[in-house]
């Protein structure tokens, strides 16, 4: 595999991953709630009967801080705290069950962190077994959970499995014992290889691993052993994702010592090592940072075109609308976003009170929804047809930058539509970043650095 470093050098700059669109950091702080439930209300008479709909359940709790983690969690060895956590989130989908004229017919679930396997099995069956009890499941159905390695048991796996779940996410990251003890996640390869074939014992049809590049002390040959043990247990794809290093934003990234971090021609390596040895064992690099093997089903919905993406990464489930239960989780209706309460203090206020929890959105126009279409079209098929309606829009924001792509040769600017080349789908995020008005508008006058580096 060839990479320009010149090309990797010019475009490794801050841009979003693109879950939506528009990006979390232009949503309005305040959210009008009726409205929400309005948008709520009309999206599921549209979607429900066909394509139903998907949950998204943040479970916070992790037994111990990875100092690397973005993600919204709260560190306890308090089991207590899981039944009232439960309570709120059930409390959370009776209320939107309310807005809901007929039964849900549920598409997909999945259940993030946090660590989902701090919750006993038993815990676990209670929460999944009330939410789909009066609805309905998809006859396409897909559950799945992310698992740590080091606590996700068979009795965790034998109870999901009863309720449907044929997939787990493993969170290895990387198996280098001083790099586990800078990042504070000390899981031998062992558990790791134990974890994999028990699910596979237990029913799991799917083990997907979470690898990343960029960690504190790794370096190539860390990097390749990583890959190596992580392939040799034939993992059915592979997210292998780029550490951002924000501790302006993320407080436990201040115990990271930087001087430990790899400089940017050391981190261009490790992305395109570990690209490179991905590759050679037959996955496919699908959409930004994915790999799966021929046979997954990504893999197959990348081929037929009918891969899609939202706040849970690429999916093989197209839903209308995705409602996101638990603290900081965040919903969408296709026409609007919704992110509920970052804390747990406020989360609990305000279900507790009979109120949603949502505290910052954003409600699309149309200008928005046709754009949002475009970044999606380039996320996940690789190809885009321009519409008339927003010819203006196109020639002085995004054109220009589409042409500079294609010099590079990154795209394929014909008259109606942008097609990704081979080379251009290494540089998906900053191909996306072409459509991205809010973001060109925005720089344009005041440029910022809101975003982690594209590599």
């Amino acid at each position: 595999m060839h990479i320009d470093q010149a090309l990797l050098q010019k475009y490794n700059q801050p841009t979003p991953r693109y879950t939506s669109y528009p990006t979390v950091p232009f949503w309005n702080e305040g959210i009008n709630s009726e409205l929400w439930k309005e948008a709520v209300r009309q999206q599921f008479t549209i979607c429900n009967n066909e394509e139903g709909i998907s949950l998204y359940l943040h479970l916070p709790f992790c037994e111990s801080l990875c100092t690397y983690c973005g993600c919204n969690k709260k560190i306890t060895t308090n089991h207590k705290v899981e039944e009232v956590y439960l309570e709120a989130i059930l409390k959370e989908w009776r209320l939107y069950r309310a807005l809901m004229d007929t039964p849900p017919v549920i598409r997909e679930i999945h259940l993030g962190g946090g660590t989902p396997t701090f919750f006993s099995p038993a815990n676990l069956h209670r929460l999944i077994a009330t939410l789909l009890k009066d609805s309905i499941i998809h006859d396409d159905y897909a559950f799945s959970i992310e698992g740590h390695p080091n606590n996700t048991t068979r009795e965790h796996l034998d109870e999901l499995f009863q309720l449907g779940f044929r997939r787990i996410s493993y969170g290895v990251q990387d198996l280098n014992p001083e790099v586990q003890r800078i990042i504070n996640r000390i899981q031998p390869f062992e558990n790791v290889q134990e974890a994999t074939e028990t699910a596979r014992a237990a029913g799991f049809t799917a083990v997907n691993f979470d690898l990343i590049y960029g960690l504190p002390r790794q370096n190539g040959d860390r990097l390749a052993h990583t890959i190596s043990l992580s392939l040799s247990l034939q993992p059915d794809r592979i997210a292998f994702y780029s550490y951002a290093h924000t501790p302006r934003v993320i407080d436990a990234q201040r115990l990271i010592d930087e001087n430990d971090l790899p400089d940017a021609a050391e981190k261009l390596s490790l992305y395109l090592l570990g690209k490179e040895l991905i590759s050679a064992q037959g996955y496919a690099n699908i959409g930004m940072d994915h790999f799966a093997l021929p046979g997954d089903e990504l893999y197959t919905a990348w081929q037929q075109q009918t891969l899609h993406r939202n706040f849970m990464g690429y999916t093989t489930q197209k839903s209308g609308m995705l409602l996101g239960l638990g603290v900081s989780a965040i919903s969408d209706t296709n026409t609007a976003f919704a992110q509920n309460e970052k804390t747990l203090g406020g989360y609990y206020k305000s279900i507790h009170s009979g109120s949603l929890a949502v505290h910052k959105g954003y409600f699309l126009s149309k200008e928005d929804a046709l754009f949002r279409r475009h970044i999606l079209d380039m996320a996940c098929q690789g190809r885009t047809i321009f519409n008339p309606s927003c010819t203006t829009e196109l020639e002085q924001w995004c054109l220009p930058m589409l042409r500079d792509l294609q010099n590079d040769g990154l795209v394929t600017l014909y008259k109606d539509r942008v097609e990704v080349t081979t080379t251009g789908r290494h540089f998906i995020r900053n191909i996306c970043k072409a459509f991205d008005l809010h973001l060109l508008r925005r720089d344009a006058a005041s440029p910022q650095q809101t975003f982690s580096k594209a590599i």
